[in-house]
């Protein structure tokens, strides 16, 4: 049973996601949790790193954010860097965490596991009947093979493990530099042309992050089962009415160009969140329009003026 006096260590704690998983806690009453940042988790990659941060910490449950990852153009330039690092992260974590008996493990997949082309929605079952999108594929088949490593190790160890797989998220304090971002933090509101990789066609799902962060609260209190929960909304949108949105809203005056010289990535995005609603308790609250609205307050308020 995790109790709220229960020391929780997320890796990845001072990013995007992690900052509001550990808010999420911190309000929920769990006020014994670790951001791992720093000089606390050097290299993840490294086995022996990892057992001295047990060593130091002594984690009753790890929240496993940390992540290499980017959009299309850094996942195309990095593929041996995403599988090697988010593989290696996720091993030595789960097998210091197996070790060390802990309460529970919670593994954040990813969408990009999803086969390139599932039928819509995305159905759990439907992980394994193909290959990824290709741009994406060494990040997704890393996550994929780590949700496996739990389920294996519950069968034979009786791991406590749960495997989450969010949609793309979104919201403030999200990576805007545009040589790395994905797609929602790319418009600015300045006057230069713009353009956009692929036509435009592709479908997405976008989960705004406070939500995702509720997901996994749900999951560390209530899930002991290590089959695959999709978190997201189960609705999509086109890159091009994304993209139109976000230009209307930011009053954005340049011209969008759609480059179809570039790849769309996957074709399309929407996962059936019927999982979470059962085993979790779990619906998304925040509607997409509202997200956006408090994701470009923040963006003007905090961002708009840096030279990247």
């Amino acid at each position: 049973m995790i109790n709220k006096t229960d020391r929780i260590v997320v890796t990845g704690g001072t990013g995007f996601l992690g900052q509001s998983v550990i808010k999420e806690l911190n309000n929920y009453g769990f006020n014994n949790t670790v951001a791992l940042r720093g000089s606390y988790h050097n290299d993840l990659t490294k086995q022996e790193d990892v057992s001295k941060i047990f060593d130091m910490f002594s984690p009753h449950s790890i929240i496993h954010l940390a992540a290499r990852v980017g959009g299309i153009g850094a996942n195309k330039e990095n593929p041996g860097r995403f599988i090697y690092e988010n593989m290696a992260m996720g091993l030595n974590l789960i097998e210091e965490s197996r070790v060390r008996k802990i309460k529970k493990f919670i593994m954040v997949g990813t969408v990009c596991s999803y086969p390139k082309f599932t039928q819509v929605p995305f159905k759990e079952e439907d992980l394994w009947k193909g290959y990824p999108e290709e741009t994406n594929a060494p990040y997704g088949i890393a996550k994929k093979a780590l949700m496996q490593m739990v389920e294996s190790y519950h069968e034979q160890y009786n791991f406590q493990g749960v495997n989450l797989i969010p949609v793309n998220m979104y919201g403030p304090r999200d990576n805007f530099n545009p040589a790395s971002s994905h797609v929602i933090p790319m418009i600015n509101d300045n006057h230069e042309d713009l353009e956009i990789w692929g036509t435009g066609s592709a479908s997405r799902e976008f989960l705004y992050v406070d939500d995702c962060a509720v997901a996994i609260r749900k999951a560390l209190i209530m899930s002991n089962d290590p089959e695959p929960i999709n978190i997201g909304t189960g609705e999509e949108i086109s890159i091009k009415d994304l993209v139109t949105k976000i230009a209307e809203k930011m009053g954005y005056e340049g011209q969008l160009i759609f480059n179809p010289d570039y790849p769309d990535g996957q074709p399309r995005r929407c996962l059936d969140t019927s999982r979470a609603k059962e085993r979790i308790g779990f619906k998304a609250s925040v509607g997409f329009d509202e997200g956006l609205d408090r994701t470009i307050r923040w963006f003007k308020n905090n961002v708009r003026h840096i030279n990247f």
